[in-house]
């Protein structure tokens, strides 16, 4: 589980360059999802995982398609 603190300062890396406030939202207790752009982080073993790339592969994955537990790799 993530905790609430790390949650409230983390920012899509994406959005939030851009000037974007690119805030994340818990999905599914493993995702975390921008609220802007959609893309979708996974959260493995407890570390997010938070490269463009791995969001960029998911963010056309609607948020209740997403696979429990995230796949590794």
């Amino acid at each position: 589980m993530i905790d609430q603190e790390l949650l409230s300062i983390l920012r899509c890396p994406h959005c939030a360059p851009q000037g974007q406030e690119g805030l994340l939202e818990l999905v599914k207790e493993c995702w975390l999802v921008c609220q802007e752009c959609g893309r979708k982080y996974p959260i493995i073993d407890d570390i997010p995982f938070m490269l463009e790339e791995i969001g960029n592969r998911w963010s056309t994955t609607p948020a209740d398609q997403l696979p429990v537990p995230p796949p590794k790799g």
